[in-house]
């Protein structure tokens, strides 16, 4: 079964230069995946950190479920990511170098089961993002020209 595109972080893809990528599950409510399912969810300010030897996953907003009632959860609350140990202890190691960070790039649907996938990531200079759209321009700049020759 393909995956299903619940939300992605196109902000990190500007704000960091993305190393390694690697998926895990995420523990949630009923209510949690009800709402993931209506597509109703922010990433925009969601970090992951290592803790007592735990992923967790910060930030990360679901909006409260409409027809959850008193079973309804917390919209933003630290969420238990599902990895295996020796990827853990791999993230933990690559997160204490200087200036490395887990930084959740989408949220999807895989099997009927929520994945996220992770990012370890070095946060860019402003130099460094005014390059990346300087280039992006000479790049479609050029395909334009290549375009129009033909």
């Amino acid at each position: 079964m393909p995956e299903k595109l619940i939300a992605e972080n196109r902000k990190a893809r500007h704000e960091y230069q993305l190393l390694e990528r690697v998926e895990c599950g995420i523990v949630l409510t009923g209510t949690e995946v009800k709402s993931l399912r209506a597509g109703r969810t922010t990433m925009a300010q969601a970090f992951a950190d290592v803790r007592d030897g735990e992923a967790w996953l910060h930030g990360l907003e679901i909006s409260i479920y409409d027809q959850g009632g008193r079973e309804n959860h917390e919209p933003v609350r630290p969420r238990k990511l599902l990895l295996h140990r020796r990827e853990i202890d791999s993230l933990y190691g690559q997160v204490r170098e200087k200036g490395l960070t887990l930084v959740p790039t989408r949220i999807y649907f895989k099997d009927s089961r929520v994945k996220v996938e992770l990012a370890v990531a070095r946060g860019k200079e402003q130099r460094d993002k005014r390059r990346d759209v300087a280039d992006r321009d000479a790049k479609r700049q050029m395909e334009r020209a290549l375009k129009s020759r033909r």
